[in-house]
């Protein structure tokens, strides 16, 4: 029986000490544990995705030097095969690098593979870096077992849609008895049923079992959500490491069976996993703790508007990071509902927060005095009301200057679409924690993290009260915009589409083509994809938010911003 070691790591990008430090540790554990191969995932002494230090000189010769320390390392082990990830360089024509896979044992490097195909859609642009590897298998014989390697993508290609490559053929013509794939797999709705259909399909198709070893953790917009797991081509999934947490798991293979390590059956994973809310919510929580911490910050900052957003974010914030390292600040004005402070007060009581309150009446009216004493004309309308919001974003950038603490921005994905928010305002930030949510999964998942309390952290008025940015007297968000139901579908088919799980696409293509049917939906709908065109100005220059969906603002979604269409 074969060995294997799946090692589900977090792996930060530079951090060439840390990651070294962590693979050394499991190849030690895997030894210890009798394992003949111990697999990593993709570019882990680098972290994935480096980008652009890919081009630093300095960079790269860490990264060389950490992988002269890992294979002395596995001197002390030299029975083992380490299957990591890191940058090699071209000999050949091209780009000067490749998206290498490695297999070392004692000190040497048995097996080296480059991968082949290169993403360069939504959040990815490996082209932009790499050279793709040549179109051949790259085998290593272990423990009477021949094995054979693949990198992430080189797997989601067997339908033959993308590229002209199939790295599955060359595997298949080799006839090797089991395939190891290392993978940074980014994690979105949907994304665990995708990755469990294809590879299944692509086992049954190849009659070849394969074992997908991901990384895990935050990083940037991206989060990792691990899952790694084994499949093959008879029973489909048989076996997945945990979600959004690190990871460390022994398995036997034979007879291209994947077993428990002394022989037995494994408990097949469960199809469905989790709720959408439930994943949403681990996805954000996971994203922020590790934002945090790779960025220095020990506490964040919220605005409190007692609105939905704000309480969400910060309820997200606790879950994240303990209430002793959130702080919220209520900033009331002339037309603040007296729930915007009474709310805060009683969501920041629920989740034992420390809420600040700075009121901004005498700021606006100073403001006002000063803007028509030099300009002959008074402050009103938009003006006016934006500058609330500039003002409060001023209050809590002071605040994270004083105190090092990050701001989170608060927009959801419906408003950031649209627009509906101040530049300079309440898009002031570090991170935005729900800006890829649209409003009505902000509802959903307030809703989620009371039931899974068991008890009410968001206050129901909170759930229940009419969205208003509360900027001028009695204002409500629909004075401006369709209800957010509708407003979403109209989102989701147009930013999102066909990337969408089909359930939602056909809901949302259902709506459109009705809106369709007449003059005044044609026109709500115009309206709308015009005020999202419009708006990428603001976007461009908006905080990174966490990614939970297929297609998020930011590098998944790259639009112009002068631009007549």
């Amino acid at each position: 029986m074969l060995k294997l070691a799946v090692a589900q790591l977090n792996y930060m990008v530079g951090d060439f000490a840390g990651n070294c430090a962590a693979i050394i540790s499991h190849m030690q554990k895997a030894a210890a544990a009798s394992a003949d191969v111990a697999v990593f995932s993709e570019l882990c002494i680098c972290g994935y995705y480096p980008g652009d230090l890919l081009e630093d000189s300095a960079f790269l010769a860490k990264a060389e030097q950490a992988l002269a320390n890992i294979m002395q390392a596995s001197r002390d082990y030299p029975s083992l095969v380490s299957v990591i990830g890191t940058v090699r360089s071209n000999k050949g024509q091209g780009k000067a690098l490749h998206n290498a896979l490695l297999a070392i044992r004692n000190g040497e490097i048995v097996a080296e593979y480059y991968k082949q195909l290169l993403p360069t859609y939504g959040i990815f642009d490996e082209r932009r870096h790499f050279e793709p590897g040549k179109e051949v298998a790259s085998t290593l014989d272990v423990a009477g077992h021949k094995l054979g390697f693949m990198v992430c993508e080189d797997g989601w290609n067997d339908e033959e849609h993308d590229y002209q490559v199939n790295p599955f053929n060359a595997l298949t013509a080799a006839k090797v008895d089991l395939i190891i794939s290392i993978n940074a797999s980014p994690s979105d709705i949907g994304k665990r049923q995708q990755r469990h259909a294809m590879f299944a399909r692509a086992a049954a198709h190849h009659q070849l079992p394969l074992l997908y070893v991901n990384q895990v953790g935050g990083q940037d917009q991206l989060v990792f959500d691990g899952a790694s797991f084994a499949v093959t081509s008879d029973h489909g999934v048989t076996f997945e490491a945990a979600r959004f947490e690190e990871d460390f798991q022994l398995l036997g293979f034979a007879d291209k069976q994947f077993t428990a390590i002394d022989g037995t059956a494994l408990l097949k994973p469960d199809s469905i996993g989790l709720s959408v809310p439930e994943f949403t919510r681990r996805q954000i929580v996971l994203g922020l703790q590790d934002y945090a911490r790779r960025c220095g910050f020990k506490q964040v900052v919220v605005g409190s508007s007692g609105g939905i957003d704000s309480a969400l974010t910060i309820a997200l914030a606790v879950q994240a990071l303990g209430a002793e390292n959130v702080i919220a600040i209520t900033m009331p004005s002339a037309y603040s509902s007296t729930g915007s402070v009474s709310d805060s007060v009683k969501l920041c009581d629920n989740l034992q927060v420390k809420l600040y309150t700075h009121p901004i009446l005498s700021l606006v009216e100073q403001y006002a005095r000063g803007f028509e004493d030099a300009f002959a004309s008074p402050l009103r309308g938009l003006t006016q009301e934006n500058l609330q919001a500039r003002i409060r974003g001023t209050i809590l950038m002071e605040y994270s200057n004083a105190f090092g603490a990050l701001l989170l921005t608060t927009g959801n994905k419906s408003e950031i679409s649209v627009g509906y928010c101040t530049l300079y305002g309440d898009t002031n930030g570090g991170l935005g924690l729900i800006g890829d949510l649209y409003k009505t999964e902000v509802y959903a998942l307030s809703q989620h993290v009371n039931s899974a309390a068991g008890r009410e952290i968001i206050p129901q008025d909170v759930l229940t009260k009419p969205p208003s940015a509360e900027l001028a007297p009695d204002q409500l968000d629909t004075d401006s915009l369709p209800p957010y139901d509708e407003l979403d579908e109209m989102l989701k088919w147009h930013i999102e589409g066909k990337r969408l799980p089909a359930h939602e696409f056909a809901k949302a293509q259902a709506f459109v083509e009705q809106l369709q049917k007449t003059e005044a939906g044609q026109k709500s709908l115009s309206r709308i994809i015009g005020m999202v065109a419009r708006n990428e100005y603001k976007r461009r220059q908006a905080p990174p938010i966490i990614r939970v969906r297929a297609r998020a603002f930011g590098s998944g979604r790259q639009m112009p911003i002068a631009a007549k269409y």
